[in-house]
């Protein structure tokens, strides 16, 4: 199997974080951010050059952190992996969003309800480590 092209690095997260160009892009990536060192009691690390990543586990491809973000021109993308009980009904609730298979696009944090999206965050977290071995 080839090694995963998304590795993690030394590169400097908050530096990362102030280069985001979007004003409100910037001050939302700085909100996860906080969210995610929060519920995860994880220091962030960058993960390639542009995820911001939270613990990791040992996915079928390699390493992946346990839950992560990226400010993308378009949308924050966050990375909450976990098929857990109750996820499709918490998505319902969380406001404007687009969802793929296990990230969640937001084009500015005011959009969604933070209560709801911190509950998604610890409850992916809690499946994460309760269903895969950390790395």
């Amino acid at each position: 199997m080839a090694e995963p092209k998304t590795r993690p690095t030394k590169a400097s997260v908050s530096a990362f974080i102030a280069a985001v160009e979007n004003d409100t892009r910037r001050a939302d990536a700085k909100a996860i951010d906080k969210m995610m060192r929060e519920i995860t009691g994880e220091k962030p690390v960058m993960w390639g050059s542009s995820i911001v990543g939270y613990g990791s586990y040992e996915s079928r491809s390699g390493d992946w952190p346990i839950v992560g973000f990226a400010p993308r021109k378009s949308a924050l993308v966050l990375y909450l992996m976990g098929a857990f009980k109750g996820r499709d009904a918490l998505m319902k609730k969380l406001g404007k969003h687009k969802a793929g298979k296990g990230c969640v696009y937001i084009t500015k944090l005011a959009d969604v309800d933070q209560d709801v999206l911190r509950d998604l965050i610890a409850r992916g977290v809690t499946y994460m480590r309760t269903e895969y071995k950390p790395s």
